[in-house]
């Protein structure tokens, strides 16, 4: 006779499992903490040595890493937790730790850049403009693949991974069901779904403002290296090396899943209606272009502005994105209203954010970081310098893998790989910037990113089905990654 486990029994033995996951990190990080400090480290003459306060860091680090990857409690908690660690452990004092990473200007970036996400998505746009790009391409089955790779790419450099997913998702389950193509058994079906989750994935290296991994490597760059990263900066590594992607993707889906059918079952006619369905733009949504518009153009143009105006007018990249934001909360024109726009932003992602740079800072400030990568990527000095981009994507994809999380991989391997090219006398952006686009590139498995999700969610493809494709583009995200890296620098430019 066969025992079904009640609920309540498997409860608690998921209840009972997650204890001895803590039980277990905590353990682990007082046996790193404890284990002897390992000989120094010689490298071209400089003795590197892990410092006491560097093992201390690397045993809270152990202790972060074994939660964030089993999960045992919310990302946003175990972070919180290391708030209170590293002045547990003496590494720094209380204040101190907290100034490094909730006193940084990334806070307000990261929360404008969420409310504009919010507003794009409630106004509607998002399923105006991709009706509109289904009427352009047509309805042939590779050009509609095509469309939602560059719809999804194009959006998601200016509001969050996650959001565009989720509007183009509905839109691409209705288009199958059109079609009469069911889940698991459409190779169409495989590929648009999971477009739904490449493509925001691409474009979201495109700008800082794409990704909060993005933003977590700005502040690492400007708190660690004393290096300023503005916008026009970012944009000259990285929206190449998105658009780079897009056909690269393409045509992996296209040989990995060819569609079964030629055209969708979709007139013109049918797209005219639905876009008649929608009625003229709104207020709402004129008004949430408007504010988008003045916002990019804004960040693209300050440098310009503070140069013709002698500094006059010169805003922080930080304060235009929070401006640009509380603009969507006007009387009159509200496309936001506060207890919306509070239920639908992703407060936990701030807040994972802004303790994850407090651990980076500090994982960096003790010297566990240059001790940790001169351990992994020591040997990068004799890698030929066209390659290193390549290198680093690769090794940088593989412990996303392992830590399922685009802003803890950030938080981990940025302050690394900083340590890195100081040691080694390379330029910081160079080494820097394909490991802050790979923190955001989560191709192989479903679990990397809730932005991969989603699509998942609506059962046209398995987990082996995206492992399927995703390593093969990461190895083309890494090529694209290193044209665009090399291809930049040989023009005087990055």
């Amino acid at each position: 006779m066969t025992v079904t486990p009640t609920p309540t029994a498997s409860l608690a033995s998921s209840e009972r499992g997650r204890a001895l996951t803590i039980l277990a990190a905590i353990l682990l990080m007082l046996v790193v903490d404890w284990l002897p400090e390992p000989a120094p480290l010689e490298r071209a003459g400089d003795v590197i040595a892990l410092t006491p306060n560097g093992k201390a860091c690397l045993a809270i680090l152990a202790f972060a890493i074994t939660l964030w990857v089993t999960e045992a409690i919310p990302f946003a908690v175990t972070a919180l937790f290391v708030l209170l660690l590293v002045p547990i452990f003496g590494i720094a004092d209380y204040a101190t730790t907290v100034r490094a990473g909730f006193g940084n200007t990334l806070v307000t970036f990261f929360i404008g850049v969420l409310f504009l996400s919010t507003g794009f998505t409630r106004s509607g746009l998002g399923t105006r403009l991709v009706l509109h790009m289904l009427r352009v391409v047509g309805t042939r089955t590779d050009r509609v693949l095509l469309g939602f790779l560059v719809i999804g790419a194009m959006l998601s450099m200016w509001i969050t991974d996650m959001a565009v997913a989720a509007v183009l998702l509905p839109l691409g389950v209705g288009l199958l069901k059109d079609a009469g193509l069911k889940p698991l058994q459409s190779s169409y079906g495989r590929a648009l779904m999971i477009s739904c989750a490449f493509g925001p994935l691409i474009g979201g290296i495109g700008t800082p403002a794409g990704a909060g991994a993005n933003l977590a490597a700005v502040g690492y760059l400007r708190e660690l290296a004393g290096v300023e990263i503005s916008f026009a900066r970012w944009m000259a590594f990285g929206f190449p090396a998105a658009i780079l992607m897009i056909p690269v993707c393409w045509q992996i889906l296209l040989r990995a899943f060819p569609p079964e059918i030629e055209r969708l079952p979709l007139e013109r006619e049918e797209i005219d209606d639905r876009i008649a369905a929608l009625g003229r733009p709104t207020r709402l949504e004129i008004w949430t272009v408007a504010v988008f518009a003045g916002t990019i153009t804004t960040w693209l143009t300050t440098p310009l502005l503070a140069e013709w105006t002698g500094g006059l007018i010169d805003p922080p990249t930080q304060a235009v994105a929070l401006g640009g934001g509380l603009l969507l909360f006007l009387p009159g024109l509200r496309v936001l209203v506060w207890k919306e726009a509070q239920r639908d932003m992703d407060w936990g992602g701030v807040v994972l954010i802004v303790a994850g740079l407090s651990l980076g800072v500090m994982v960096f400030e003790t010297g566990a970081a240059r001790w940790l990568a001169q351990v992994m990527l020591g040997r990068l000095a004799d890698v030929p310098g066209v390659l290193q981009p390549f290198v680093i994507v690769l090794v940088v994809a593989a412990l996303h893998m392992l830590f399922s999380s685009n802003t803890v991989t950030g938080a981990i391997i940025m302050p690394i790989l900083i340590a890195l090219a100081q040691d080694l006398g390379l330029d910081v952006w160079t080494i820097a910037a394909p490991a802050a686009f790979t923190s955001t590139l989560a191709f192989i498995l479903v679990t990397e990113s809730p932005t991969n999700v989603l699509p998942y969610s609506a059962g046209y493809f398995s987990i082996r089905d995206m492992a399927k494709v995703g390593i093969v583009m990461t190895f083309g995200a890494a090529a694209c990654v290193t044209i665009a890296v090399v291809g930049v620098r040989a023009l005087g430019g990055g």
